[in-house]
């Protein structure tokens, strides 16, 4: 339980439902982690059902669906490279960072890529989640350049392996 009152243990991890489409757009578009000169990143993101039932969406809920504690997106075989998965979102409510949410959806996105017969999953990180993911393994390999209007700042490109 954190100061909020929100129950951050053990979250339960499950495939996304379309009907959860508006709280993942809600904590996208709340983070605080891209308030100031990142906020032009996610302005305006949706997260639609749409999306959801294209891709692998998980989401972490406290028990079995209490609030949404985080969740992610994971895109198989991006741009036809054989064994490379992709990560495209991941996103842990303000409140549950730092309470271990974000470890256990990177160690579900393992779990996913290796049934999908993944060798690795290339991360494009928020600046400041880079560190989170060097922790949870990932390596850096390079630079992605910026892609303004919305995208006003390189990002790091990292490779996490899935073994």
């Amino acid at each position: 339980m954190n100061a909020s009152g929100t129950d951050t243990g053990a979250p339960h991890i499950r495939r996304a439902l379309a009907r959860d489409a508006k709280r993942l757009t809600r904590l996208v578009r709340t983070s605080r982690a891209y308030e100031g000169h990142w906020a032009p990143m996610v302005e305006g993101y949706r997260v639609g059902p749409d999306y959801i039932e294209s891709h692998r969406v998980f989401v972490a809920v406290a028990g079995t669906e209490g609030p949404v504690l985080g969740f992610y997106s994971l895109v198989l075989d991006p741009g036809g490279r054989r064994g490379l998965g992709e990560l495209d979102l991941m996103f842990v409510s303000d409140t549950a960072q730092g309470h271990g949410v974000g470890r256990q959806l990177v160690e579900h996105l393992r779990e996913e890529a290796a049934r999908a017969g993944l060798d690795a999953v290339r991360v494009v990180a928020h600046p400041p989640a880079e560190g989170f993911y060097r922790r949870v393994g990932a390596e850096r390999t390079g630079t992605v350049a910026a892609t303004p209007p919305y995208v006003m700042w390189d990002r790091p490109e990292l490779m996490l392996p899935i073994v």
